[in-house]
């Protein structure tokens, strides 16, 4: 065999074993990593898109957005996201700035709930009110926009009576709030009003029917108690308490605990209604007699 041959076949088998080589590395090494890639490129095939398409499902979703927002806003609750602690301190200064001075509240932090949908912030309300102020500050709890909500309540009457002597009828309270947020902002609204927290007037169910407390006479009106008729004249009367002070009154005027109702110029009288701590009486005064009759 000539050198020539041997060359061929050295060469040949050297062809032979790259091509072997070459073949193992693809289809053995190379195999898994390409199809990975062709896997990655059908995935971003199938979100190529143009800026014209991608501006179009932006306003969509956009609009989307809002409609949503619009939903959520019109509901009369809703539970906020990621709501700080202090949030309901400031609510109840904001609700309580314009109560009388006979009245304040006393918050005070007790715990926090964990569950699965929603946290709750449990607080303590305590304090001295008026009747009126409390019932402002249980409706704004009650109908706030992000919900709250009261699980007890505590009330008993409370009367204080001022350096003049005037009594004010006030309400002892204790009650607590749960104070609902989440910590997922799908249906949460940034832009929200709040709802009307003005509540309608109601009677007072503390207010006694009778009193003890008898208002001071402040303003220097006639006490009928001890008030003598000395004249009529048209269309008023002329009447002196037991100071010697004189009145000339009519009808509708003010006396102290009540009014002057009427006045009677053919039997000469006049008559009063007077309310003695809820008690209401009639007063009549007569020209021709000293003492009054009470009927």
């Amino acid at each position: 065999m000539t050198s020539k041959v041997k060359n061929t076949i050295i060469m040949i088998i050297i062809l032979i074993a790259i091509t072997a080589g070459g073949v193992l590395f693809n289809y053995f090494f190379l195999k898994g990593k390409i199809d990975d890639r062709e896997v990655k490129v059908k995935e971003l095939k199938l979100f190529q898109l143009d800026t014209e398409s991608l501006e179009q499902q932006l306003a969509f979703l956009k609009k989307r957005v809002a409609e949503l927002d619009s939903i959520l806003a019109n509901r009369k609750y809703n539970i906020p996201f990621n709501l700080p602690q202090s949030d309901f301190f400031d609510f109840v200064n904001k609700v309580s700035f314009s109560f009388s001075p006979d009245s304040y509240v006393n918050i005070e932090y007790e715990e926090m709930e964990v569950s699965a949908n929603f946290n709750v912030y449990n607080y303590v309300l305590n304090g001295i009110a008026k009747f009126n102020d409390l019932q402002s500050l249980i409706y704004a709890i009650e109908e706030s926009k992000l919900l709250k909500k009261i699980t007890g309540l505590d009330l008993t009457n409370n009367v204080k009576v001022d350096q003049d002597g005037i009594p004010h009828y006030l309400v002892t309270f204790k009650f607590k709030v749960a104070v609902f947020y989440s910590n997922d902002n799908r249906f949460y609204v940034t832009k929200y009003t709040e709802n009307s927290l003005i509540p309608n007037p109601v009677y007072d169910i503390f207010y006694p029917l009778i009193r003890n407390e008898i208002p001071p006479n402040k303003e220097g009106l006639l006490d009928v108690q001890s008030a003598s008729l000395l004249a009529l004249i048209p269309d008023g009367a002329f009447l002196v308490d037991a100071n010697g002070n004189t009145y000339l009154l009519w009808e509708g005027d003010r006396v102290y605990l009540g009014y002057l109702t009427n006045i009677n110029y053919q039997n000469n009288e006049v008559n009063f209604v007077l309310n003695k701590g809820g008690i209401i009486e009639t007063v009549t005064l007569k020209l021709d007699k000293e003492k009054k009759q009470s009927k």
